[in-house]
């Protein structure tokens, strides 16, 4: 055990060069920690019989040391999973008009609740309830932090102690097990079902409000589909329902988008517009998924029940902050050009790429995967995929698309679990999915302008 005497010291070991500039850029105090941490480990090495490091290995350790430790958890990866709008990796990627917004918000102070004008004291909702009302034909609008919270703020503040009536096929459970029943019950609102899963009437809901009633409630079940023999209520007829009967009808659109889809070849997704439109009194979407923008929580809807929301205390827990809404006015500010739409908003960009075009920029990759895999038991392919649009947004409907694939030679799967691990390794992680067999690399969400970033890290593939 001699040999430990040879160890350096701490200080020695710091006055490295390369230590040094480890020093400068990352303080002292957590390249000292890493030293310690390695000798510790090198003591423990040579005391089970290991050989006595090198200076310059414990250093090149310690270097190892100080970058994983100082590296950011949230990290930027490839999403090639195939799911566009993923609520693990973020949903929608937000465009570089919004990202400069955010930017600019950040950098300095902004006028987030102060009246430019006269001088006092503003209302934060009112950076973006211009662009909401115009673009929904809303009466008022505010924000939340998410739609979870926009959903139990509304119940929290008209159906506290009273009854919500719903649907018995709308009592959907989203990612995290978020489910209506429980939301309500949080709320402090009771659930009335009414009809069966697959059938509701219309006879339900009449059979159903009483004087206990605070609202007729619609959930748009944007994340699983009921097919075959079914029946359910349009928007129409329960708002003409529940007005007659003196309640509100609520609309839960969940992930819903300011635009018709159809018009870029997309599926049909129900709009906040459509809904007021057809009597709702208030709608309640996400800004992260189909909409395109930052993680938010929109209501819309009449004027003083909108009021009612903003005065509960909760609301102040669960409002947005500036970077949010900074994002969230610049992305409705796209929606006032819909003709440029899918060349302006990122996530519309990603869901309307052509598959000519995603089918050539695989003809490009396809060596580059070749290569980064000859040393591996997998043949490397290309071949053809179905995105999906991803965080409860259209769940029957697929995108066509097209993947590279890696695919074992004889009986190897666990091969592509390795492969998959390495991939994740990469300096900008890649994601993809293991289906059928294979390894697969959906090139729907991989920007042109990612394409060769992405290509020359493939050569460092180990």
């Amino acid at each position: 055990m001699n040999e430990l005497k040879n160890l350096p010291s701490v200080d020695r070991l710091l006055s490295e060069a390369a230590l040094q500039s480890l020093v400068a850029e990352h303080g002292r105090t957590v390249v000292t920690d890493a030293v310690r941490a390695e000798l510790t480990f090198a003591r423990e090495s040579v005391k089970g019989g290991a050989a006595l490091p090198a200076n310059d290995a414990i250093v090149a350790a310690v270097t190892g040391r100080v970058a994983a430790h100082m590296r950011p958890r949230l990290q930027p990866v490839f999403n090639l999973t195939g799911t566009v709008l993923h609520t693990n990796l973020g949903r929608a990627v937000l465009s570089e008009s919004v990202v400069d917004a955010i930017a600019r918000a950040a950098r300095a102070p902004c006028a987030l609740e102060y009246d430019l004008e006269t001088g006092g004291r503003g209302d934060r909702d009112d950076l973006v309830e211009g662009l909401l009302r115009e673009l929904t034909g809303a009466e008022a609008a505010t924000v939340v932090n998410n739609n979870a919270a926009a959903v139990f703020l509304l119940l929290n503040t008209l159906a506290q102690r009273k009854e919500v009536v719903v649907s018995r096929g709308e009592l959907v459970e989203i990612g995290g097990a978020f489910r209506v029943p429980d939301i309500m019950r949080r709320a402090g609102a009771k659930l009335v079902e009414v009809g069966t899963t697959n059938r509701t009437h219309l006879r339900d809901f009449d059979e159903a409000v009483d004087a206990k009633t605070a609202m007729v409630m619609k959930v748009h079940t944007s994340n699983y589909a009921v097919q075959g023999f079914t029946a359910a209520v349009p928007e129409g007829e329960l708002a003409q329902l529940a007005h007659a009967r003196g309640v509100p009808f609520v609309v839960d659109l969940g992930s819903g988008t300011l635009v018709n889809l159809e018009q870029w070849g997309l599926p049909h997704e129900p709009t906040p517009r459509e809904s007021i439109a057809a009597g709702a009194d208030l709608v309640t979407f996400s800004g992260d998924k189909l909409l395109g923008g930052p993680q938010a929580g929109l209501l819309v809807g009449h004027r003083e029940l909108i009021a009612k929301i903003k005065k509960n205390p909760l609301k102040r827990a669960l409002r947005a902050g500036k970077l949010t809404l900074a994002a969230l006015e610049a992305t409705l500010a796209l929606y006032r050009d819909p003709d440029r739409l899918p060349q302006r908003l990122e996530a519309l960009r990603l869901l309307t790429r052509p598959e000519t075009e995603i089918r050539a920029q695989a003809g490009r990759l396809l060596p580059h995967w070749q290569a980064a895999l000859a040393g591996w038991p997998l043949d490397a392919a290309i071949e053809p995929a179905l995105s999906q649009i991803g965080s409860g947004s259209l769940p029957v409907d697929r995108l066509p698309s097209v993947a590279l694939v890696a695919r074992p030679r004889g009986r190897k799967a666990g091969v592509l679990h390795k492969l998959e691990a390495a991939l994740r390794r990469l300096p900008t992680p890649v994601v993809g999915h293991i289906a059928d067999g294979s390894l697969r690399l959906d090139l729907r969400c991989l920007r042109p302008e990612d394409e060769a970033a992405f290509a020359a890290q493939l050569a460092t593939l180990t």
